[in-house]
């Protein structure tokens, strides 16, 4: 059986490549659903949006629990990593473009 240590040992600059895809295929599956929770709170955001979105709230998640992954490191590191930095506030940008406010409908039928 393959460990999860030898699915993580594949990098990619240094970034594990096994979380990296697993983190976009599981935005991926769950946009839909998340899509449809965030219009109940009345916030539209598209389904590609959250894909986005993956990495600017993989890096708040890890920096909320504590755990200062390679990626978080780099991206709270104020002497350097600037691409890296640019690059979250990108698709940070990208991600926020498309979320709208939805009007409540005072129709009834």
């Amino acid at each position: 059986m393959i460990s999860l240590e030898f699915l993580r040992s594949f990098r990619f600059f240094g970034y594990a490549v096994f979380d990296l895809v697993v983190s976009f295929v599981g935005f991926g599956l769950l946009a839909p659903l998340l899509s449809r929770m965030f219009l109940k709170i009345r916030v539209s955001i598209p389904k590609w949006n959250w894909l986005y979105l993956v990495l600017p709230i993989g890096i708040l998640t890890h920096f909320i629990f504590g755990q200062m992954t390679l990626m978080t490191r780099q991206f709270f590191d104020l002497s350097g990593y600037w691409v890296l930095k640019v690059l979250i506030l990108v698709l940070l940008v990208l991600g926020l473009r498309g979320v709208r406010i939805v009007e409540r409908d005072n129709t009834k039928s």
